[in-house]
């Protein structure tokens, strides 16, 4: 049962002392570190909690820390319709009233980026740090600035024509768990859609209501236990009637054999380990069908290390998923094992734990998606530095076409540096070519650096909605071999218009520096410069208008992106959430007016003291959504 109850909290918190580590909670410390966590600092702030019983027993919640200073009175008049909601608790100081508290009401209705962020804390560590971590938490870990906080989802005004524009006006807090490691998020928000969010550590996927915007309710809680064959949920796929499926990239909760929903059984070496698996989620989260990720009879066409070894080594480590509904197809895309790679990099005990692999599965049937094709990328002509520089290796991303008559898709390698199509995902055994190196767009972002493509930690990767442009997220190498970071757009016109024949096919080391030779192959349009590091990003569907409504556009003129990945894998990045404006020739431009409102600075900074619900240090914003009100779009 969801509980709803609103107040006005000015409730300070004492810094804890300081310790180290995360990894588990005792129960007899669980009470008083809800307690802490339950806490909030500050002035007049509008709070609620949202709460659902999981599996287990227990009571998850999210609780609303709103600003009502930054809203207007028609986002005041949002709140009014939240149960239990008594803004006459509170003194609202908001903005342009007088002395009354009257808000003004500029007609513009509010569009938000969500942001969905973890704590940073003495947790934060990586390397040879790791090894000297605790082995549970307990209260004298959990307080304010370095210490252990909560994770949370910043509302933040992401209407230009604002007063309060780029203002965190609200931080949606979760509990009792600390330490989820915010991952991802689905790819894009629709009018009626929930959100699905991922902790990539704690293993747990949480579902939130939009409709009260710019509050956030918790719909849902999916837990361990929930999905016995899965663990590590990366990314999220919703579909049109709101379900969803997710990707759990490693192996089942315990070592052995697991039977999926279909009956059938395969044989895993565990927690963050191997094989993954796809996952039917309903409209509030709860798991409809575990699909088995993997054949029967395992994968051994090209390495597929695992640690520990199994009977049939497999590449199923689904990272990233998209779907077409209207061709009955779902694709995945394989990154690595992560319990080696990004739950303990120490040390890569095995260049091939990062996977070369694509999926697909039929969705004929939604709710029981089943295994179609296991695709191995091809290598390049680049040689690696090391094996997992190759161009097949890590394929982090994948992104289908949008408009009825294409068919393809594109995959990305985040350590392979490359970029390959397939342009029919509906055939049995779709044909992937690498269309791009990402070798060629480094020299263009930095002509006199080291452009070596490989390792230069490509992420997100999406097409616009009309087909026109793929863009592309580039973290860039660290150390003194380092590339520099940017988001990529590419023209991908004149590839899509080829049909099933498409010419374009990076074979040569010239055209891994210069771009392919055939003349339907990817052209660099912009190389927009983002120092900070970009993993992810997202591109603004919502477009507002002459009525004042917002409707789903085709031609998307903004993107956000965020500049953090893992900590612990040293990817750290500067923790700033930035929008970048599309010009008519798709050339991007980074938005000055999106300030921070401490910094005065352009990209709103995580790394900040205090946030609404309270002085708990900086954050890490992983990934993010452009989200209004459902009665708003129409």
């Amino acid at each position: 049962m969801s509980t709803l109850g609103w107040q006005s909290q000015s409730a300070g918190v004492e810094p804890a002392a300081a310790d180290a580590g995360p990894v588990d909670t005792p129960s007899d410390t669980q009470e008083s570190v809800e307690d802490l966590l339950e806490q909030v600092a500050g002035g007049d702030i509008l709070t609620n909690t949202s709460s659902k019983k999981g599996g287990d027993g227990r009571q998850y919640w999210v609780k609303n820390h709103i600003r009502p200073d930054l809203l207007s009175a028609s986002a005041l008049d949002v709140l009014e319709d939240v149960p239990g909601l008594d803004l006459d608790l509170v003194d609202l100081p908001v903005v342009g009233g007088d002395s009354g508290g009257e808000a003004p009401d500029d007609g513009v209705r509010r569009k938000y980026l969500v942001a969905w962020a973890g704590d940073n804390n003495i947790l934060d560590k990586s390397g040879a740090d790791l090894l000297d971590l605790p082995k549970s938490i307990g209260p004298d870990l959990i307080g304010q600035k370095d210490l252990i906080g909560p994770d949370f989802f910043a509302v933040i005004d992401a209407t230009p024509e604002s007063e309060t524009y780029g203002k965190v006006v609200n931080t949606a807090t979760v509990g009792p768990l600390v330490e989820n490691e915010p991952h991802h998020m689905q790819y894009t928000w629709q009018k009626g859609q929930n959100i699905f969010a991922g902790g990539l550590f704690t293993d747990v996927t949480y579902v939130l209501d939009t409709s009260n915007l710019p509050a956030l309710s918790l719909k849902g809680i999916n837990l361990p236990t929930d999905t016995l064959c899965g663990t590590v949920p990366d990314a999220y796929w919703v579909t049109k009637d709101n379900k969803a499926y997710g990707t759990y990239m490693g192996g089942p909760d315990v070592p052995g054999p697991c039977t999926y929903s279909d009956g059938s059984t395969r044989f895993g070496n565990g927690f963050a380990g191997s094989p993954g698996e796809v996952v039917r989620l309903g409209e509030n989260g709860e798991t409809i069908y575990e699909a088995p990720a993997t054949p029967e009879e395992g994968e051994t066409k090209l390495r597929c290390d695992n640690i520990p070894a199994l009977p049939r080594p497999t590449c199923a480590n689904p990272h990233g998923i998209q779907a077409r509904e209207d061709l009955d197809i779902l694709i995945t895309s394989d990154y690595n094992e992560p319990r080696n790679i990004i739950l303990n990099p120490v040390q890569a005990p095995s260049s091939y734990l990062r996977r070369p692999t694509v999926r697909t599965y039929d969705i004929s049937d939604q709710d029981a998606p089943e295994l179609k094709n296991v695709s191995f990328l091809p290598d390049g002509p680049r040689t690696g530095k090391v094996a997992h520089h190759e161009e097949n290796r890590a394929a982090m991303e994948v992104t289908v076409t949008n408009q009825p008559e294409n068919k393809g898709a594109f995959v990305s390698t985040m350590q392979g540096g490359a970029i390959f199509y397939a342009p029919d995902i509906t055939v049995d055994k779709p044909t992937w070519r690498q269309v791009f190196d990402v070798t060629t767009s480094n020299k263009t972002a930095d002509p006199a650096g080291n452009y070596y493509g490989g390792g230069s930690n490509g992420a997100w990767i999406q097409t616009s909605y009309d087909d026109k442009y793929l863009y592309h997220a580039v973290q860039g190498r660290q150390g003194t071999d380092g590339s520099k970071p940017y988001i990529l757009v590419l023209d991908i016109e004149e590839l899509l218009a080829s049909g099933d024949a498409p010419e374009c096919k990076i074979d040569t080391l010239a055209e891994v520096t210069a771009g392919g030779e055939e003349s339907d192959c990817p052209a660099v349009v912009d190389v927009q410069s983002a120092p900070g590091g970009p993993h992810w990003g997202a591109l603004d569907n919502l477009e507002l208008g002459e009525d004042g409504f917002y409707r789903d556009d085709a031609v998307a003129k903004r993107l956000a992106y965020s500049n953090y990945f893992v900590a612990r894998t040293g990817l750290n990045g500067d923790h700033r959430v930035c929008i970048a404006d599309q010009a008519e020739d798709g050339t991007l431009a980074l938005d000055e007016e999106f300030r921070d409102e401490y910094t005065g600075q352009a990209c709103l900074d995580f790394d900040r003291a205090a946030w609404p619900h309270g002085e708990w240090g900086p954050a890490k914003p992983h990934s993010m959504l452009f989200v209004t009100a459902d009665e708003d779009v129409k």
